[in-house]
């Protein structure tokens, strides 16, 4: 009998232990820089894959420009790995204008200052991990 106790103790501090691991209190402070104008919004997406990347996010965020800057908050994200990228919808429209060939009109970004060459930029250039930390990415238009 004081075996299969032990068993049990064992198993549950375990699972304690692995819960413990998985945060999900960590913060993403996103901060742009740089920013042409304080006219219309940005539009901020968090990845959570490779394949969602640049497309639909995990979690999104539109943020206010003051001082031709701003700052938006992803609260309660759990470890991981992630992308951000954001465009400034200068014109107000809710979406990125681009030219006839496809090319961004409004400016745009990347977590860890990823461009893209001959294209957009890369899952492998903007991912970064959350480990129990909370974390800054400051992106420069």
């Amino acid at each position: 009998m004081s075996t299969l106790v032990k068993i049990i103790v064992v198993f549950v501090l375990s699972q304690v232990a692995l819960h413990a691991q998985d945060s999900t209190d960590n913060e993403i402070v996103v901060k742009i820089t740089n920013i042409n104008s304080n006219s219309g919004k940005i539009y901020v997406a968090l990845y959570d894959s490779e394949t969602s990347f640049l497309g639909k996010g995990y979690k999104s965020i539109i943020g206010t420009i003051e001082n031709n800057a701003c700052e938006v908050i992803f609260k309660e994200i759990p470890n991981g790995i992630y992308a951000i990228s954001l465009f400034h919808d200068e014109n107000d429209n809710n979406k990125m204008d681009s030219n006839f060939l496809g090319i961004p009109k409004e400016d745009y970004g990347c977590s860890n200052n990823a461009r893209g060459f001959m294209g957009p930029p890369k899952w492998k250039d903007a991912k970064f991990e959350i480990l129990n930390n909370s974390i800054t990415q400051t992106i420069k238009l």
